[in-house]
């Protein structure tokens, strides 16, 4: 498997969705990370039924994965959550983003035998270390002191993502149809996430997303959009550089954040994302 330039192109088209949603979501002032989270995921349950009619099944052979990885979705929508919630957007992002790539290369020349060459181990090591140390800067560009339980859950939230990455990767090769997988599975996903939320919310918790139901429904599109991608990627070249390509989205999020949303890019932010560039450029060359 090669990492083309058309390959790459689309992977980081799929960084700029993910990007999108969660910056549209960012922007939404709904202020309850996990109903936002719940609408999202919601609206991605959605938009992927609405295309269960024009996309064939899935081989039987990738159904284990589905069930394994919908499994894996709900404890990364819960250590989402908690890595919000005790710390902020700014930081709990890159660090969970930036991190998983590492842990996917790591584990993938374990179980899928995909040995990287020293020139693509040396580009997903630029790009995380770019994406992490976005991180610790602040929107201005200085630095600041973040919870230790903030940095905790995101790497939790980073070895969960790292563990549905590569259940993916190997799903969508087996399924015969990388976007009949993405469909089943982010429509099966989000049934008990949902569910769940509603459980413990109740009626408050109905109403919010009936308010809200535009942001989920258009982030959730973006979601899915950026996941079929990135599968779809994964069925033509490695897992650990799609995985590592996918994480420019926080890089794209720094700039949606520095045009769109008023925030500061510093000079600190231009190293990690000049470390990002160097990293595609390691990857593609």
């Amino acid at each position: 498997m090669e990492l083309t330039l058309g390959v790459t192109l689309a992977v980081l088209a799929a960084g700029f969705l993910h990007a999108g949603w969660n910056a549209l979501l960012k922007s939404s002032g709904g202020g309850d990370v996990l109903l936002d989270t719940a609408a999202v995921v919601a609206g991605s349950s959605i938009c992927g039924f609405a295309l269960l009619a024009f996309v064939p099944l899935p081989d039987t052979a990738s159904w284990p994965f589905i069930a394994a990885s919908a499994t894996i979705h709900f404890g990364y929508y819960l250590t989402l959550v908690q890595a919000y919630r005790t710390g902020d957007l700014s930081f709990a992002y890159p660090l969970m983003r930036g991190t998983a790539p590492l842990i996917v290369t790591v584990l993938g020349s374990i179980f899928l035998r995909e040995l990287p060459s020293a020139q693509m181990t040396a580009g997903i090591l630029l790009i995380s270390l770019g994406i992490v140390s976005i991180a610790f800067v602040q929107a201005g560009g200085g630095r600041r002191r973040h919870p230790p339980a903030a940095a905790y859950w995101a790497f939790a939230n980073a070895a969960i993502i790292a563990a549905y990455t590569l259940v993916d990767g190997a799903g969508a090769r087996a399924s015969g149809n990388a976007l009949s997988y993405v469909c089943w599975l982010i429509f099966l996903e989000g049934i008990p996430f949902v569910a769940w939320v509603l459980a413990r919310r109740g009626a408050p918790g109905r109403a919010y997303l009936r308010r809200g139901w535009r942001v989920g429904l258009g982030g959730g599109a973006c979601s899915l959009a950026a996941y079929g991608i990135v599968l779809w990627a994964m069925t033509r070249a490695p897992i650990a550089a799609v995985a590592a390509l996918r994480e420019t989205s926080v890089l794209f999020a720094a700039l949606i954040g520095s045009l769109w949303l008023k925030e500061g890019f510093g000079w600190r932010r231009v190293a990690g994302a000049a470390s990002v560039v160097a990293g595609i450029a390691a990857l593609k060359l």
